[in-house]
């Protein structure tokens, strides 16, 4: 099969470029569930550890630019969170529908439009201009400070809500490590499914 380049070890950028699904062409932004399950059905070429060799190469090409990774749909063409050209935690590369693999093109858009919010949010805060006031006079306006943090008491952060089903595995990563830098941590779990009443019985006997 690798003699006739039907099992591969690995994919490069252009391969997965030339081989981008027109439907989404315009959003310029393929869902990894979608990307992974081209590799498996035969759609693209075999790889011998799919799983393995996208997500080392997934990382490879968002740090040099060539892809760009994006995790947490708005609806609106943007993304939570936006990676390109920079280095990604492993975990990030999630085989996901909400996790997205952006072409250059998209990358590049996002990430001009976030430097353009920065840079707005930063010059709608600067006082050093013109009208901002000089010398004595400002030098005697009141100035707020930060309350400074109370220290010595404890307060307790509760978190509680849904989780849908494609969310399982990245919420198992990234929200247990940061509730361990507290103390006295407890879960619970606490799961809600529905099923043929003729089956329920024997439903709960498989899950004891």
């Amino acid at each position: 099969m690798k003699s006739g380049a039907l099992l591969n070890e690995s994919v490069g950028a252009g391969y997965i470029d030339r081989h981008w699904p027109p439907v989404f062409k315009d959003t310029g932004a393929w869902p990894l569930t979608s990307l992974r399950q081209s590799f498996l059905n035969g759609a693209l070429t075999r790889l011998i550890d799919p799983d393995a060799v996208l997500r080392r190469r997934i990382l490879e090409f968002v740090e040099t630019g060539e892809f760009g990774l994006a995790s947490g749909d708005r609806g609106d063409g943007h993304y939570e969170t936006v990676w390109y050209r920079e280095p990604v935690g492993a975990e990030e590369v999630a085989f996901e529908s909400d996790v997205f693999l952006l072409t250059r093109a998209k990358a590049e858009q996002l990430r001009t439009a976030q430097d353009g919010q920065a840079q707005a949010g930063t010059e709608s805060t600067d006082t050093s201009g013109p009208d901002s006031g000089t010398g004595t006079e400002q030098e005697n306006r009141p100035i707020d400070t930060p309350a400074p943090p109370v220290t010595g008491q404890r307060a307790t952060v509760r978190l509680k809500g849904t989780v849908p089903p494609e969310v399982w595995n990245r919420l198992g990563t990234r929200i247990p490590p940061k509730l361990r830098s507290g103390d006295d941590l407890s879960v619970g779990v606490e799961f809600s499914v529905s099923v043929d009443a003729g089956l329920a019985r024997s439903f709960q006997l498989e899950l004891r």
